[in-house]
């Protein structure tokens, strides 16, 4: 199971939100590359990286500090918040990004959604299926679909997509264990029929200790992020890199 630290973004700097509400923003750090760093120092090979300004302007807002962070470490970036547009796409993939992942557009606008998996390749965009009380909540997390989580996915494996990362609302920021039993539903219902390709799961909100890790691992989880709790000293980097 891969560990992919999260690294959110509002005007150039490292926060952390609480259940996606911008009022309980809390800054963490002024230097994201610092921390990215630190992170690759650590063994860690990955980085979820998101730009909360662009989620909110519902464009790429932050692909500078994507930029830096490429640049200057060799963490394999994905990156998301606000890709709209195939323009969006473009500056994502040219300042570094290994991947992107598209949430509200999915919802919004399949066919574009569509188009960016037939033309970069299922191993390059990661579906956001960020839920609250079961639906899919897009535009920043401000709005909630009529999207029901499971046959959002699920529809989305038809046409091929491989990574799904799955954040549930009311567990993020809130260090009080992940959402084990919906993401058990997940990969059970999505595993598969001889016709659709398996998904490869990534787990994400709620992380508050390291021996949920091995849980996740345990019932199939393909990656895992984790933000707060690295923030707030609840996981270690050096608890982290033992486990890789």
């Amino acid at each position: 199971m891969r560990i992919i630290p999260a690294i959110d973004i509002i005007e150039g700097k490292c926060v952390r939100l609480t259940k996606g509400d911008y009022g309980t923003k809390k800054i963490y750090s002024e230097n994201p590359l610092e921390i990215a760093k630190a992170f690759e120092d650590s063994g860690i090979q990955y980085l979820h990286l998101v730009d909360l300004d662009g989620a909110k302007a519902q464009h790429i807002v932050n692909y500078k500090v994507l930029e830096q962070i490429a640049s200057k470490t060799n963490l394999k970036i994905d990156f998301g918040g606000g890709l709209k547009t195939n323009e969006d796409l473009h500056i994502a993939f040219n300042s570094g990004a290994r991947q992107i992942t598209g949430g509200s557009i999915a919802v919004n606008d399949p066919k574009t959604f569509e188009g960016w998996i037939a033309k970069y390749g299922t191993a390059k965009i990661i579906l956001g299926a960020d839920t609250d009380h079961g639906k899919i909540s897009i535009s920043g997390w401000q709005e909630q679909s009529t999207e029901d989580v499971i046959p959002f996915i699920k529809s989305y494996q038809k046409k091929r997509v491989q990574y799904v990362i799955c954040t549930d609302i009311s567990k993020d920021g809130m260090l009080q264990g992940p959402s084990v039993t919906l993401y058990q539903q997940i990969i059970a219902e999505c595993t598969n029929s001889s016709s659709d390709q398996s998904i490869k799961l990534i787990a994400s909100g709620g992380i508050s200790d390291i021996d949920e890790l091995p849980v996740l691992k345990d019932i199939g989880c393909e990656g895992v992020i984790i933000g707060k709790a690295i923030y707030e000293n609840r996981i270690s980097l050096k608890q982290l890199e033992k486990f890789i």
